[in-house]
């Protein structure tokens, strides 16, 4: 079934089409239905695979054809993330889809000048996407009032449990006076989890679970190789030299590691962007949009930006340090391979982090597929001059060795004798 079918508003449909949106994602075909009919929704998806259109365009439909004007008496729709980046993300894809209808949106940060975001809001607007600390600042101020809305949704809830949000959650909801619609969409489940999806909807509420045998979307190609902690500047060095062109980007565990990462790239004359919450808002957004751009593109990231990250062209992702939370690997490698596209990640795991990828293997309920690096090759790429052996090359015979492996078909076995 193509969006052209569906019974939303030819603006929308438009937009759709201008992004190159054809086909609805088996998250979106499996959620429009339910939140058109105003229905709560409780989504287990993977990242990456079109979780924000999914309620994105129900809502702004709904929202454009109760509308008889352009004006905004209030607020109607509050979508709730974790991170700053992500609520930049996310606005602007209900941007982009409610071009040339009669919705307005605004994302909402903290790290920023209020003032201008305070006029935005008396100015009037149908969706806000926020962080909780910035919202509640000017809920207490009186900018912001709730009386109007009627659908809150809080985006990759496990991220907000995390960083203790839950009582936030639960005073919005308690301030939300009107009979409302609550979606919740999360990429990962777990007991914490469950209990606070159930606790947020109706007991009635629409549960769809996509994979959830294995978080990690079929599109991406995931590896790991075991690199020395002293020998992974080498290993990403020749990578990096491996793929001039491809879009990289590298995760590591703290924002220090990131700048020194960075520097050691540098010595190297391999150019590197870095994004962690130690910059200030306007840095990360310019760092984002210069790696957007391809004015340059390698970026080094802590876990702060995991989720904020919605870049269609990564190539490929690098865990160079692994994550402490099994999660955090699952959104970590789900900055490659998003839509219709195909990606590769690439995990360094040192002598010292192999508890943490026995974690993350017990999350996946599966092993990760390991490239074999002979010690004539790992020499080779510690000697980074010589050109002798390509990591590239050793990536690529091992995927070639992979498809091959699934290709055969066992043998049919004759009579026992």
């Amino acid at each position: 079934m193509k969006f052209e079918a569906y019974h939303i508003s030819a603006a929308i449909k438009k937009n759709l089409s201008r992004i190159g949106f054809k086909r609805p994602t088996d998250i979106q075909f499996k959620s429009i239905p339910s939140i058109m009919k105003g229905e709560d929704v409780l989504a287990i998806a993977q990242t990456g695979t079109g979780k924000t259109a999914a309620f994105a365009i129900p809502l702004i439909d709904r929202i454009h054809r109760e509308k008889s004007s352009k004006r905004s008496p209030g607020i109607k729709c509050i979508v709730m993330v974790p991170t700053r980046e992500l609520a930049l993300q996310i606005g602007a894809v209900f941007t982009e889809l409610a071009k040339q209808t009669k919705v307005k949106t605004f994302s909402l940060v903290g790290g920023v000048e209020q003032d201008p975001q305070i006029k935005k809001i008396q100015d009037g607007i149908d969706v806000l996407v926020t962080t909780p600390g910035r919202m509640f600042d000017l809920i207490h101020q009186g900018v912001i009032r709730l009386g109007s809305v009627d659908t809150l949704v809080l985006d990759e809830a496990d991220r907000m449990l995390d960083l203790g949000f839950i009582e936030d959650i639960k005073f919005v909801k308690k301030m939300l006076t009107r009979k409302h619609q609550t979606l919740f969409f999360s990429a990962t489940i777990n007991k914490e989890i469950k209990k606070l999806a159930f606790s947020q909807v109706k007991s009635s509420a629409i549960r769809i679970q996509l994979s959830p045998d294995d978080p990690v979307s079929r599109s991406v190609s995931h590896f790991v190789m075991f690199v020395e902690m002293d020998d992974k500047r080498f290993f990403l060095e020749r990578f990096i030299k491996d793929n001039p062109k491809s879009k990289v980007i590298v995760f590591v565990r703290t924002r220090v590691r990131a700048e020194r990462v960075a520097k050691a790239m540098g010595r190297v004359r391999i150019d590197s962007l870095t994004i962690h919450g130690a910059k200030e808002q306007q840095d990360r957004s310019d760092v984002l949009q210069r790696f957007k751009e391809g004015e340059c593109n390698v970026m080094i990231a802590t876990d702060v930006s995991a989720r904020g990250i919605d870049i269609p062209d990564v190539h490929y992702v690098i865990n160079y340090d692994l994550p402490e939370k099994p999660e955090y690997y699952v959104h970590r490698v789900g900055r490659t391979g998003r839509g219709v596209n195909k990606g590769v990640a690439i995990s360094f795991c040192s002598q010292g982090e192999k508890e943490c990828l026995d974690l993350i293997q017990q999350f996946l309920n599966k092993e990760i597929e390991v490239i074999e690096i002979g010690k004539k090759d790992y020499a080779d790429i510690l000697d980074s001059p010589k050109e002798e052996i390509s990591l590239q090359e050793l990536i690529d015979e091992h995927e070639s060795w992979l498809k091959k492996k699934k290709k055969k078909k066992p043998k049919k076995t004759g009579k026992r004798k």
